[in-house]
């Protein structure tokens, strides 16, 4: 494990678990902490990432960025499996939650602070705990709930409005609510930004009380995980710096193409595709 003993001021801060992804050829590093970090990494800003894993979990892939891992019994495990009804996901080790003692001071002014909860883990009080800085959220791991099994279902999240009126915007996927538009629906009485990402068909953007769509171009599709945190990390980044949620969606939609392209973490633009690409949508 990796552990930063002196922070340096970042500008993105993403606060969740990183994971180990069961897959045939082993653990993989996953989470929507490590995709994110690398894609705001590609995108030229300095990086930190709270977290909490067992110290023997490689985390070399986010040596680029600052990671403040704290020590846990276990890294949060997930395994996905294809079955006849659909994909199935299991939740088999979960780590430490994470709080605001955990953050340290110099990386409490970031000027982007992206909550990211794959299992319940990130303390929802930590949304009102940035007055000064950009909050996004990805808040799946508030919508997930797992059984004594570990099978991961949806679950309510209580703490939704409470959430969502602090902060800046929210991207989640259709999924991740059960593809149930009544619960988008009420999310939208609390939040004026909120993205829904909708796999292959792109993702559609709500911005006071205005909706657009946004179709992605066509790609041969390798490996969609992480495919919405680099969408997430991409929109909350464009937003801050442009203030104009569409044209942050745009951009946002192409960087996430590209990385279904290549499996795991592999499929992160690099920075010069995180470069192309500004270049193509501003006029």
């Amino acid at each position: 494990m990796r552990y930063t003993l002196f922070v340096q001021p970042v500008d993105y801060l993403v606060i969740g678990h990183v994971t180990q992804d069961l897959s045939p050829a082993g653990p993989v590093l996953g989470g929507t902490a490590a995709y994110a970090a690398l894609t705001a990494r590609a995108m030229g800003l300095r990086v930190g990432v709270v977290t909490a894993c067992h110290p023997e979990t490689d985390l070399s892939p986010l040596s680029e960025v600052q990671v403040l891992a704290w020590p846990a019994d276990y890294t949060t495990t997930f395994e996905n499996l294809s079955l006849p009804e659909g994909r199935v996901q299991y939740l088999h080790r979960v780590a430490a939650p994470l709080q605001l003692n955990m953050i340290p001071e110099a990386w409490r002014k970031a000027p982007i602070v992206h909550l990211a909860p794959v299992a319940q883990e990130v303390d929802p009080k930590l949304v009102r705990a940035f007055p000064d800085s950009f909050v996004g959220l990805t808040p799946q791991g508030w919508l997930r709930g797992w059984d004594a099994q570990g099978r991961v279902h949806f679950t309510e999240w209580p703490e939704a409005r409470y959430v969502l009126e602090a902060a800046n915007a929210a991207v989640l996927s259709v999924e991740d609510v059960g593809g149930n538009e009544a619960i988008i629906e009420e999310m939208l009485a609390s939040i004026r930004v909120l993205v829904v990402t909708e796999g292959a068909a792109g993702a559609r953007l709500y911005w006071n009380g205005d909706l657009r769509y946004f179709r992605p171009p066509a790609v041969q599709e390798v490996d969609a995980t992480g495919a919405g945190d680099v969408f997430a990390a991409a929109f909350f980044i464009r937003l801050h710096q442009t203030r104009d949620p569409w044209e942050a969606a745009r951009y946002a939609t192409q960087l996430a193409a590209i990385s279904v392209t290549r499996p795991g973490l592999a499929g992160v633009p690099t920075a010069a595709e995180a470069r192309e690409k500004l270049v193509e949508i501003i006029p």
